[in-house]
């Protein structure tokens, strides 16, 4: 059978005019239902890097991190803040006394959530022992999902000590708190508004004692995050998350307000 028979039998024709068909619709469906496949940026509503540290108390801040070029260009945005934090109220060797606290925001059409701590911390020598969805109740948010994950690492020291630790971490997305990367990432895919962002809370307890760095362990680390979240969210909802609603209500107003930061 020559070549261009084979082109024209009919399963080939079929699924080719479905191709195009799709091609060639496309266009119209996205017109017709007016859906928005590129994003806006919407911008905080103040810097984090104004985050007011009193609305932590009894938490202070320790050290306020700052990440170079090149690490910079990989995490793909400049909006973050990185402290540290020390829990006065905590036992001087509570294992949950510190805390280090990374929040970082993208906007526009941003990539899909590429910087999890699944991924970083295995990435620099730790291994990855467990991962759950945890969820707790804060008095003005409800009920929220988060990230628990598990590592070991093991000291290059020569008796080679192993540790356990954990990680945790949610998203704000569009409005609402999302538990997971594929939970934001289905957030993001809003055909019907001109923006989208997502913003990334992650933090870490440890403690010190006479023989270096300790960690809690699960139920101690749940009780730390009730405490820590429940200061931490509102002040981002009040004065450095966008305001969804409204900024999808007047989007004239929204654009306006970008110009002028």
């Amino acid at each position: 059978m020559s070549v261009r028979k084979h082109y024209l039998k009919a399963a080939f024709l079929t699924c080719a005019l479905i191709l195009l068909s799709a091609a060639g619709t496309k266009e119209i469906i996205i017109e017709l239902g007016d859906y928005i496949l590129v994003k806006k940026p919407i911008h905080l509503k103040t810097p984090l890097d104004n985050f007011d540290e009193k609305a932590l108390t009894p938490y202070r801040v320790l050290n306020k991190g700052a990440i170079d070029g090149a690490t910079l260009e990989s995490l793909g945005t400049d909006k973050y803040l990185q402290w540290i934090l020390e829990d006065t109220d905590a036992e001087p060797t509570s294992p949950t006394r510190f805390c280090s606290l990374f929040i970082t925001y993208y906007t526009g059409t941003p990539d899909m959530v590429p910087h999890v701590p699944d991924e970083c911390y295995v990435g620099g020598g730790n291994a990855l022992k467990s991962k759950q969805t945890l969820s707790l109740v804060l008095p003005q948010q409800g009920k929220i999902g988060f990230q628990y994950i598990m590592f070991t690492h093991t000291s290059q020291a020569a008796l080679g000590s192993t540790s356990e630790f954990s990680v945790e971490y949610l998203f704000h997305a569009n409005g609402q708190y999302c538990e997971s990367r594929t939970d934001t990432r289905t957030t993001l895919f809003d055909l019907f508004s001109q923006y989208a962002y997502f913003s990334k809370v992650e933090w870490k307890f440890f403690g010190r004692d006479s023989f270096g760095d300790v960690y809690p362990n699960k139920e101690q680390a749940l009780a730390a995050t009730e405490k820590l979240l429940s200061l931490l969210l509102p002040e981002l909802e009040k004065n450095h998350w966008p305001d969804w609603e409204a900024a999808n209500a007047s989007p004239a107003d929204n654009e306006q307000a970008a110009d002028t930061q």
